[in-house]
């Protein structure tokens, strides 16, 4: 299932839409959790569900505001044996066959007898202006860690991106919704207490699953942002707390110097 937290964004969503409706794996679910939008945006959420039974939409609860109140919403309308994915209104499939290869990734490692709790993929970021590809999502190369393997990546500052990240059953069991009080960094939040878990296994598959609009509240928002890294480390690896924030911000500059070269 890819639940979509939306506010008033139905200009951005039939590219999000499309680019389902164009999968060669036909199977998926998409499920909109709008926070109190307007009659225009409301209007075409209606008729998306209708047009396509795949589809459907939620008003999101004024008791979990904010998008990972959204978010956390997602996470109780998961059907127990589901795969989530959480994607914004501005994020769409990086081409026609990637649901098809997760599928076919996610049934190869059961026929092995090996289940994962999070498959973690890649994305790309677009620039609005120039629809131009730049910066990669980075996280791990293809293959499989344990719980040791993954909360070792964590503290080297390397962080599984959400929306190229699939949350396995096994992890929604262990951590069933993100922790209040963080408004851009939730989701670092969750994968760093995930990493607690000592019997957790991570897939890592070399698959740009999703292409993103760069920019967004959290590049708005760079003093909370920072606070809130800062507050998820401590949380996670306490007194060290400055190892992996200082080496996640070395490896952004990194990319982009990269990127510039």
């Amino acid at each position: 299932m890819i639940a979509v937290p939306t506010l008033n964004s139905h200009a951005l969503l039939p590219r999000l839409l499309h680019s389902l409706q164009q999968q060669s794996w036909p199977h998926w679910q998409l499920l909109f959790i709008d926070g109190p939008s307007g009659v225009e945006h409301r209007q075409w959420l209606m008729q998306c569900c209708a047009g396509d039974p795949r589809c459907r939409w939620l008003e999101q609860n004024s008791d979990e505001p904010g998008i990972f109140g959204a978010m956390n919403q997602g996470f109780a309308e998961a059907s127990p044996g589901d795969w989530l994915l959480f994607w914004g209104s501005d994020d769409w499939a990086a081409a026609p066959t990637v649901l098809a290869r997760v599928a076919a990734s996610l049934q190869q490692a059961a026929a092995q007898g090996v289940t994962a709790d999070l498959l973690v993929c890649r994305g790309r970021y677009v620039d609005a202006a120039s629809d131009s590809l730049t910066r990669p999502t980075a996280f791990k190369s293809a293959g499989w860690l344990n719980a040791s393997g993954y909360r070792r990546a964590l503290l080297l500052g390397a962080t599984p991106p959400h929306q190229a990240t699939l949350f396995g059953p096994g992890a929604r069991r262990r951590m069933p919704r993100y922790a209040p009080g963080f408004r851009l960094s939730a989701d670092l939040d969750y994968f760093l207490q995930l990493s607690r878990s000592v019997e957790l296994v991570v897939q890592c598959l070399d698959l740009e699953l999703v292409h993103m609009s760069a920019g967004g509240i959290s590049g708005q928002q760079t003093h909370r942002r920072l606070q809130e890294v800062r507050c998820a480390y401590r949380r996670a690896f306490g007194w060290c707390w400055f190892f992996p924030f200082l080496l996640r911000y070395v490896r952004r500059l990194v990319s982009l110097l990269e990127r510039h070269c």
